[in-house]
């Protein structure tokens, strides 16, 4: 077996990229690109701003939202989150994002990581946190197109039911885990 051990020999360079598809949410690209070995491809990228999701802790439970996704046409609890504005940074959305969603604060936030939601297909990160010694604010300031509640569940049943119908978003398992490693739990 040939093993190579440079990664020079893995890294593609883009050609080219067009736009085909603008949305609110996301712009599709095709981009043209030419392999380590100098054959050329095409492929689609999604670029995205970035979002944040806030996993907020009060004691022994988290403080969740559930809310309707229109591509699983189903509810789904959630950690807390969102879209990063432009020019916002990653830990005042996360803040932001908390305050709208469940009219929280948080005294303590703590930066658990940054992930690409699908690296094979869209550019942008997701910045997760940890918000601790939350207070109770002034109420949802929800936008014009959400509906939310939020809920305070037990951290241990949230674990459990992960990756259930319930809690059928992926990201949130990842939250859950960078959490869980930043406290030591994961196992």
């Amino acid at each position: 077996m040939d093993i190579k051990n440079s990664d020079d020999s893995l890294i593609w360079k883009e050609a080219s990229r067009q736009p085909i598809l603008k949305t609110p949410v996301m712009t599709v690209m095709q981009t043209r690109s030419i392999s380590p070995e100098g054959t050329e491809g095409q492929y689609i990228v999604m670029d995205a701003p970035d979002w944040v999701v806030t996993v907020p802790v009060m004691d022994d439970s988290f403080l969740m939202v559930k809310q309707w996704r229109h591509g699983e046409q189903k509810l789904s609890i959630e950690f807390p989150g969102g879209v990063i504005n432009p020019g916002e940074d990653p830990d005042k959305a996360a803040v932001r994002e908390l305050k709208e969603e469940t009219g929280f604060t948080a005294g303590q936030l703590i930066h658990l990581g940054s992930i690409n939601p699908n690296p094979a297909l869209m550019s942008n990160h997701v910045h997760i946190y940890a918000a601790l010694n939350l207070a109770k604010g002034s109420g949802q300031q929800l936008d014009s197109d959400e509906y939310i509640n939020y809920i305070k569940l037990p951290q241990h049943e949230v674990i459990q039911k992960m990756g259930t119908p319930e809690y059928p978003h992926a990201l949130m398992s990842a939250a859950l885990f960078l959490y869980q490693r930043y406290t030591g739990t994961a196992r």
